[in-house]
């Protein structure tokens, strides 16, 4: 690209880097929390939220665990600091929660925010001022020695203020910019406030802001190590992080800079804030999960977290953000699909194994969402296994492996044909019109067998409008049938699959039965019959099969036109045996 020579590095990496983050390899232990969705999230909105948006937002958090809420800005309007008023006055804030309060190093602004504090029980003040060289130059023109002063003579002011007030006020100090900062200015100027303020029973939190991420993560972790290994009281300080996901991974960031010594993370729900977004604090928190460690925020209803966030922010989620989007679980691929069912049923004979399912980093239940609707989808991609899958996880259906291949790609070609997305409840259907108890043009109304030393079997049936009664003899009972059909219609095929089981547990469940059978142009054809009765069931399998040789090739249906909706590829037409008049059934299209 040109221009290329007109960027460069603009960060600063330590000198004295130590790489002893790199030992660990993953982070063991839920950070402290705290949202920064009510002031970060809410200034980088087009339409800010309004108070009572804030409140309900406010008291979701406090319901979903976080346990330090940085409220907003009380100095930068009236909005901002009645809702800190509203909080206070109206007793909303649980006892375990502190809210925060930000404010920039400037003493109006502080004694105007540490006001609206006046009768809360606990608080954070969050004091910030810019440390980069880009900001000493460009927008303050002042030295070192005068952004330390600022810092100082501010931790003084707010000093001043909590003494007046009667509830604890823990101090936090962010240099801003803290990415762009000379690492050992940084240290200086943390050193500096972590004097001023002196010993306290809360210990200051040190927010290391990447303000405008600049770097590789890894980067950004020997910064962190950096000055959690140099500052001169590390035991009266909680190192925060903050990144931001200028370069798409503020994620990585927040995890190195944990390994690295970092005890606090703050961010949003879902990324959001400022230009690219504060660090997504749901797939950190998940990400602890999925290595079996409590994140110790309850994400147990995911897609309420989802409806909350996007019902505050009028943001929408993307539908592959990091288990919070729609199809971030979805598998439409036929080899994943497999893999997935197969991993379902291997869970249903070792429940009590850890978790390891392909494709999926953790249990899609764990976190409100589901099986049926959110993991194996359906669609031309899709294959046989997650196809089979849904029919026996939720109709009970559990498909022999030829039919199973037979079925999966009549559903592929009827998604292609429309180039949609198939339900589960339209692939129940699809496999009820293509296999299960079919009628035409062969309307099976009664039989019954005669077992002595041959089975002998009649068979009433209609063919085309007439009434038959076949009968037939043979070996078995699908042998007598076979030679009725024989006999008393030209039917003729070989080869029987046959395959049952019960739908349902007890003394009144139908059972399932599948029949494959073999024309004489060594073609298989299957039928699936559904009854109380196993034999029924058998039966009507078997003349499902037939019905289902009867029909004419694909060529001969492509080439037909349904005389309900005059569309050659109609659905009902397409699935539905040769009828005589060749038309929807019950007048009916389905695809129209």
């Amino acid at each position: 690209m040109k221009n290329v020579d007109k960027y460069s590095r603009n960060y600063f990496a330590p000198e004295q880097t130590e790489y002893q983050w790199m030992h660990r390899e993953y982070v063991d232990t839920a950070p402290r929390w705290c949202s920064v969705d009510l002031r970060d999230g809410n200034q980088s909105l087009v339409v800010p939220m309004d108070l009572e948006k804030k409140k309900a937002l406010f008291l979701f958090l406090c319901r979903m665990g976080f346990r330090e809420i940085e409220v907003g800005f009380p100095a930068a309007s009236d909005t901002e600091y009645q809702f800190v008023r509203t909080l206070i006055e109206h007793n909303l804030i649980p006892p375990q929660v502190m809210i925060q309060v930000l404010t920039p190093a400037r003493e109006p602004i502080i004694r105007r925010t540490m006001q609206s504090l006046s009768g809360c029980k606990q608080a954070i003040v969050h004091l910030y001022n810019p440390t980069s060289r880009a900001q000493r130059e460009q927008v303050f023109e002042k030295s070192k020695e005068e952004i330390i002063e600022i810092a100082v003579s501010a931790v003084r002011v707010i000093k001043e203020c909590a003494a007046k007030i009667k509830g604890k006020i823990q101090l936090e100090y962010t240099p801003e910019s803290f990415t762009a900062t000379e690492p050992d200015f940084a240290l200086e100027i943390c050193n500096a406030v972590v004097e001023e303020w002196g010993e306290s029973p809360l210990p200051v939190i040190l927010n290391l802001a990447s303000t405008v991420s600049l770097s590789l993560p890894h980067v950004y972790a020997n910064q962190v190590e950096y000055i959690s290994t140099h500052l001169h009281h590390r035991e009266r300080v909680i190192l925060s992080l903050h990144p931001h996901n200028d370069r798409g991974s503020a994620v990585a960031e927040a995890e190195l800079g944990l390994l690295a010594g970092g005890q606090r993370v703050e961010g949003t729900l879902f990324g959001n804030g400022e230009r690219t977004g504060n660090v997504d604090l749901v797939t950190l928190a998940l990400n602890l999960y999925s290595h079996g460690v409590d994140p110790q925020l309850d994400l147990s209803d995911l897609p309420k977290v989802a409806q909350m966030y996007e019902e505050s922010t009028g943001m929408q989620i993307s539908p592959r953000h990091p288990y919070g989007g729609e199809l971030v679980f979805a598998a439409f691929s036929g080899s994943h699909q497999d893999a997935i069912a197969k991993g379902f049923r291997w869970r249903k004979q070792h429940p009590n194994s850890l978790w390891n399912v392909p494709y999926l980093p953790l249990d899609p239940r764990d976190i409100g969402r589901s099986y049926e609707h959110d993991v194996i989808r359906i669609n031309s991609q899709s294959g046989k296994g997650g196809i089979g899958y849904l029919l026996e996880h939720h109709y009970g259906i559990n498909l022999p492996k030829k039919m199973r291949e037979e079925f999966g790609y009549r559903v592929k070609s009827i998604s292609e044909q429309q180039s949609r997305e198939l339900s589960v409840e339209e692939l129940h259907r699809i496999f009820k019109d293509t296999y299960l108890n079919l009628s035409a043009p062969i309307c099976l109304e009664d039989f019954y067998f005669v077992h002595k030393d041959i089975y002998r079997t009649t068979v009433l049936l209609q063919f085309h409008g007439q009434q038959l009664e076949l009968t037939g003899r043979g070996n078995g009972r699908f042998d007598a049938v076979s030679n009725a059909l024989g006999k008393g219609l030209d039917v003729r095929f070989h080869d029987i699959v046959y395959q049952e089981h019960a739908l349902e547990r007890g003394s009144t469940s139908r059972a399932i039965a599948y029949i494959g059978i073999t024309s004489d142009a060594s073609r298989q054809y299957w039928g699936c019959g559904i009854h109380t009765d196993i034999i029924a069931a058998s039966v009507y399998a078997l003349f499902s099969a037939v019905n289902r040789m009867q029909r004419p090739n694909r060529r001969e249906i492509k080439k037909a036109v349904c005389t309900f909706c005059t569309d050659s590829l109609c659905l009902s037409f397409i699935l539905l045996p040769v009828q005589s008049e060749r038309s929807c059934r019950r007048g009916v299209c389905i695809r129209h």
